[in-house]
């Protein structure tokens, strides 16, 4: 999918940004996590959401970089996989905020 190696260069930009922004973002959405959604675990729902949420911006960030249509050339799979890389810093990101 990505053999323009501008394109994934400037995605795994756009994701590591999205992680930096992270800290800020809980602290202003979920600010009493444990009791609103009533979770046990706040790493593992707070990663599941991120995930979610940086591979949606991802693939609109792609699509508008590169003019496609949503029909077969942006591969989500292949997105999920970028974001994954990067998963230990998407978890320090989060802890640097729960603990």
């Amino acid at each position: 999918m990505f053999q323009d190696s501008s394109i994934r260069k400037s995605l795994d930009e756009y994701i590591k940004r999205r992680i930096l922004e992270i800290p800020i973002e809980i602290k202003q959405t979920f600010p009493n996590i444990r009791q609103i959604w009533k979770c046990n675990d706040e790493l593992d729902f707070l990663y599941g959401y991120y995930v979610g949420r940086i591979e949606e911006g991802a693939l609109h960030y792609l699509l508008k970089a590169t003019r496609a249509s949503a029909g077969g050339y942006v591969d989500t799979f292949e997105i999920r996989g970028i974001i994954e890389t990067r998963k230990m810093e998407l978890h320090d990101a989060i802890k640097s905020v729960i603990n």
